[in-house]
């Protein structure tokens, strides 16, 4: 029983140190919608592999996924996916460019479409190793939050990972062990 506990705690510790997923509401208390200044939402934010973004919508708003030269000019006809929900969350898995649009030509045109550069997981980086970030360095946040959500509706949450992880590891360690103690 004892060696049981002792692999499970060292997988969750594992688990905890190296993982660093956030998650996204697409902006933050506006969201997904034509009043909201996506650009400037996303300008200071920084998406790694295993992120997620949450887009919140009206019906009146769609998400569509698309290629570079259809976000340049905002057509909507030659879509890779297209979400409808008004609730819609999307994981980044894999480093690159992805591209979303309303699916409201107009709203597309009125700057409802966002570009997310997805850098790869910093666990992948060998020690050390310096990390680079789209736009150069990582200014001070504007009035929106630069945090990504752990809670609906913002975006002012915290980013699970690092020193709080691994405090919930070895919360569930030791009720682990109470747990096997009493068995």
């Amino acid at each position: 029983m004892g060696k049981l506990v002792l692999v499970f705690s060292l997988v969750v510790l594992g688990l905890a140190v190296t993982c660093k997923a956030a998650t996204y509401m697409v902006g933050d208390n506006s969201g997904w919608d034509i009043s909201t200044d996506i650009d400037t939402w996303a300008q200071d934010k920084t998406f790694a592999v295993g992120d997620v973004l949450m887009f919140q919508y009206s019906s009146s708003h769609s998400v569509d996924e698309v290629k570079k030269e259809d976000f340049d000019s905002c057509n909507t006809t030659n879509v890779l996916r297209t979400f409808t929900t008004g609730n819609t969350t999307v994981s980044l898995t894999n480093p690159g460019t992805r591209y979303f649009v309303c699916g409201n030509k107009l709203h597309c045109l009125g700057g409802m479409k966002l570009q997310v550069n997805v850098a790869s997981n910093q666990a992948d980086s060998p020690t050390g190793a310096p990390q680079t970030h789209p736009g150069g360095n990582i200014s001070q946040p504007s009035s929106k939050s630069n945090n990504p959500a752990s809670v609906i509706p913002t975006s002012a949450g915290s980013v699970y990972g690092g020193r709080d992880s691994i405090v919930m590891a070895f919360l569930g360690f030791m009720a682990t062990l109470s747990w096997a103690v009493q068995v």
